[in-house]
């Protein structure tokens, strides 16, 4: 997030959305929703506000299941 942010700031080349939910779905769900909020970035994005908490809940749930 910081570094898309960056970019944004700068009118550089940015990540894709897609690219960021795909690190999210892959493990990063907490780094990338903390993120959001730590440098103001999407959070104006419904489909992040809803989207990085719901991948988030489920990668817990999904933890849980399998550690128990």
């Amino acid at each position: 997030m910081w570094l898309d942010k960056r970019k944004a700031v700068r009118h550089k080349w940015r990540i894709p959305e897609k690219t960021l939910f795909l690190i999210s779905i892959a493990g990063g769900s907490i780094g990338t929703w903390s993120g959001m909020y730590i440098f103001r970035h999407k959070t104006k994005h419904w489909y992040f506000v809803i989207g990085m908490p719901l991948i988030l809940i489920l990668q817990i749930a999904a933890f849980v299941y399998i550690a128990f």
